[in-house]
């Protein structure tokens, strides 16, 4: 690619993957702008992280989000993302539950930076999980994908406490 700007957009209509042409307000393009901005939320958590293992895994999930993106701006195809993306977010909150104490209050957002960015990562995905369920009462989406973003936004509100906790 040599330049940045294509100009193909400036009718106020988008390509997807597989080639169709959208209105960029469509919910299709709204939801996978979502996951977009959930993953820039990450890039500035991970960016200030105390813990390696949070850093390490905030950066495989910005790399599975690529993947979350292009099943969005795809129709008709296969999904990437796979049951086992989901049973390894499980495993990730699992992992990291383990290290913390049972909680006995409701917390209040903004303890340290890394928390926060956490947080808004956390309410970013949850948008992005509801924006799915509207493209879902009018389009085929693969439920699996649904499922990855409901996850994940309890892996980051995890992320959030080991960060402030530990």
């Amino acid at each position: 690619m040599d330049k940045v700007y294509t100009k193909t957009g400036d009718k106020g209509t988008t390509a997807l993957y597989t080639g169709q042409r959208l209105p960029k307000g469509s919910i299709r393009v709204e939801t996978y702008g979502t996951i977009d901005e959930a993953q820039a939320v990450l890039a500035m958590a991970r960016a200030t992280a105390k813990h390696e293992d949070v850093r390490q895994d905030i950066e495989k999930i910005q790399t599975d989000l690529w993947q979350l993106m292009a099943d969005t701006a795809s129709i008709g195809r296969k999904a990437n993302i796979t049951d086992a993306h989901v049973e390894e977010l499980e495993k990730m909150i699992d992992r990291y539950t383990e290290r913390l104490q049972p909680l006995t209050k409701f917390l209040v957002p903004g303890i340290n930076i890394t928390e926060a960015y956490l947080n808004v990562a956390r309410t970013v995905v949850r948008r992005a999980e509801r924006s799915f369920w509207r493209l879902a009462e009018s389009e085929e989406v693969h439920e699996v994908d649904i499922r990855y973003l409901n996850r994940l936004s309890d892996l980051c509100y995890t992320w959030g406490r080991v960060e402030s906790e530990l």
